[in-house]
């Protein structure tokens, strides 16, 4: 990637912090807020009425759409695709090629691994973690699943590698996941357990 000139000024009309790096290869949207000290690499797309906190990093051909809210301290990996009406508050950390769908909601300290899918509508409390190293001896050797449409984690919950999660069920907090979950359920604990039925 060749650097970035500091944008000091207005770049298409749209005002920016002095502090903050904008690539020209960039593509930005309507109304596009972006804060001090923010890196936004080559190839990324920025839509509509974004909002990107101060301290953020979006890395080459991301794209975050519409309406969404990236608060501070976060960092998106490379090829990160991000749906419409979508809220993240501090120190969030999306891998490379992570998919997420529209109005998905994360809050402090997550971390999604590499080619994580997330649906639609998914909502995250704070210090989440998807891991994606079944053998830590083996650490190229990485392995995810998805996080289906409309389902919900409580605070501190840890998805172990490969797990899917189904859509509409609900993870307790401070639960590890190690099995896939099906549709309509709540699980928690350590191992996390099947508790009921979504009623």
């Amino acid at each position: 990637m060749r650097l970035p000139k500091k944008i000091n000024l207005m770049k298409e009309g749209i005002p920016m912090i002095e502090s903050s790096i904008i690539s020209p290869e960039a593509t930005l949207g309507q109304n596009v807020s972006i804060g001090r000290f923010c890196i936004i690499e080559d190839g990324v797309n920025i839509g509509a009425n974004v909002c990107i906190g101060d301290y953020s990093l979006v890395l080459s051909g991301s794209s975050i759409g519409d309406e969404s809210n990236i608060g501070t301290y976060n960092k998106i990996g490379r090829n990160v695709v991000i749906g419409k009406y979508c809220c993240f508050t501090s120190y969030c950390e999306i891998r490379d090629s992570c998919i997420l769908g529209n109005y998905v909601s994360m809050g402090s300290r997550c971390t999604l691994s590499a080619g994580t899918t997330v649906e639609d509508d998914v909502t995250i409390k704070y210090n989440f973690v998807y891991t994606d190293t079944p053998v830590l001896s083996k650490n190229e050797v990485k392995k995810v699943g998805i996080l289906k449409k409309g389902s919900r984690y409580g605070a501190n919950v840890t998805i172990m590698p490969g797990v899917t999660i189904g859509k509409n069920s609900e993870i307790g907090a401070w639960s590890q996941v190690r099995h896939d979950v099906p549709d309509n359920e709540v699980w928690y604990g350590n191992p996390a357990k099947f508790y009921r039925k979504v009623t």
